[in-house]
């Protein structure tokens, strides 16, 4: 019996399924990829950091000097503790490497999820993405801007001639991110309003409705999230939200009207709207 000796042909790699749908295995080996990557970009841009430390601290540093100069107040920062020469520069490292590495882990948590959405929820997350990191950084600029004007007020109330500033700088730095993120987080908001919207799950109707609540709420996020706690700092912080939930309420009536035009060029004149045909859901056949 003569035996065919060919050469073996190589095993094509399995086609992704174009739903996205992967096993347990799968889901595993893509979530380490994404994870690797994305600790990958922060820990490169936390080595700039951490090159950069001291250029670092001193850009942190300034508010506060600046502040100092104008009110007459003394005003230096400290290490506190043995370890903070060491444990202080791997801090602005480590938040180096998040803010600039961003755009990098953004984007593989988007690509981890994008499998499981619809085409149309997949094109919304795109937007978010897009969107996300700029929103993140203006807020942190603005933070940046608030930051001189806020120990400003703080070092008004020094008596000078009795008590000098002396601030550890690891609560220092501490403040810095607080004030950072929260800034950051608060102009995300509009983001996410447009997003619910896109997919469907919120109407500009109901944010309207809703408006006076989600004032109160923004200026109570601001009165507590603040590190400050002062009344300069919740104004700059809630008063740019509220304009920007404003922007997100008037984008997500744009988008409404827009489907609903598209939806009723779909339909014929004798056609049933969605809605004439969601009203006689329920009915009898007996009820006109």
């Amino acid at each position: 019996m003569a035996i065919n000796i060919g050469r073996r042909k190589k095993r094509s790699d399995p086609e992704r399924d174009p739903e996205g749908r992967m096993t347990l295995t799968e889901h595993l080996r893509e979530l380490r990829s994404r994870l690797l990557k994305a600790a990958g970009a922060v820990v490169l841009f936390g080595v700039i950091g951490f090159v950069f430390r001291e250029q670092i601290m001193d850009f942190l540093l300034q508010p506060m000097f600046d502040a100092a100069e104008r009110t007459g107040a003394d005003a230096r920062s400290i290490y506190q503790s043995p370890t903070d020469p060491l444990f202080i520069p791997l801090k602005i490292a480590m938040w180096t490497g998040l803010v600039l590495g961003a755009p990098v882990w953004i984007y593989q948590v988007w690509a981890f999820v994008t499998p499981a959405l619809y085409s149309n929820e997949k094109k919304w997350a795109t937007a978010v993405v897009a969107t996300s990191v700029p929103m993140f950084t203006a807020g942190v600029a603005l933070a940046l801007w608030v930051m001189p004007r806020a120990w400003e007020f703080l070092l008004n109330f020094t008596p000078v001639d009795l008590v000098e500033n002396y601030v550890p700088f690891s609560e220092y730095l501490s403040f810095v991110i607080r004030l950072g993120l929260v800034f950051g987080v608060g102009f995300l908001l509009p983001v996410f309003i447009v997003l619910l919207n896109g997919v469907g799950v919120l109407r500009h109707e109901t944010l309207g409705s809703a408006r006076r609540w989600v004032i109160v709420g923004i200026f109570v996020f601001g009165a507590i999230a603040t590190p400050t706690g002062d009344p300069l700092t919740l104004m700059l912080l809630a008063t740019p939200m509220w304009l920007l939930f404003e922007a997100a309420v008037l984008v997500c009536r744009f988008l409404d009207r827009r489907r609903a035009r598209g939806l009723g060029s779909d339909l014929g004149d004798d056609e049933a709207t969605p809605d004439d045909e969601l009203d006689k859901i329920g009915r009898t056949d007996d009820e006109p």
